[in-house]
Formats: structure tokens, C-alpha cells, sequence
């Protein structure tokens, strides 16, 4: 099953996680198959918190994809303000 899913990055107390697109049995930071944006928990002043290709995501989903939780808060965050 493809998963649309976050992958951890950043340096140690300052996570950053970028959103892709990956079969279920690979490793959290392991192979994607695609990368459809990123997402700054951390994010201050002008930095951007979600950037998201919302066109991509969506293509996903119509081909079976599936968000997990926080992905799906996220993807309602970008679909809105877009």
C-alpha cells in the first residue's frame, strides 16, 4: 500500500519533516517515491510552516493513497489557504 507520510529531518531539538509519498513496509527515513513538500513544526517569524503540492497529493489519493493522521490535518491546512 502507498502511504502519504512525514519523514523526520533537522537537527537534534529542531525537527523538520518533509511529506512524501512511500510504500508501508519501508522505514520511516528510508526510500520514497516521491516528495510533495515539507512541513516546519518549529517554524519562526517569515518561515514557512507547510508547503504542500496539493495538485500531487491529490493525484495520489485518486491513484489509492493514503495519509496517515497528521498528514491529513496538514493537507486540510494547505488545501484551505491555497
Amino acid at each position: 500500500m502507498v502511504k502519504i507520510r512525514l519523514t523526520r529531518g533537522g537537527a537534534k531539538k529542531r525537527p523538520f519533516y518533509h511529506i512524501i509519498v512511500t510504500d508501508s513496509r519501508s522505514a520511516r527515513d528510508g526510500r520514497n517515491i516521491e516528495r510533495v513538500g515539507f512541513y516546519n513544526p518549529v517554524a519562526t517569524g517569515g518561515e514557512k510552516r507547510v508547503e504542500l503540492n496539493v495538485e500531487r497529493v491529490k493525484h495520489w489519493l485518486d491513484n489509492g493513497a493514503q495519509l496517515t493522521d497528521k498528514v491529513a490535518d496538514l493537507y486540510k491546512q494547505a488545501a484551505k489557504a491555497a
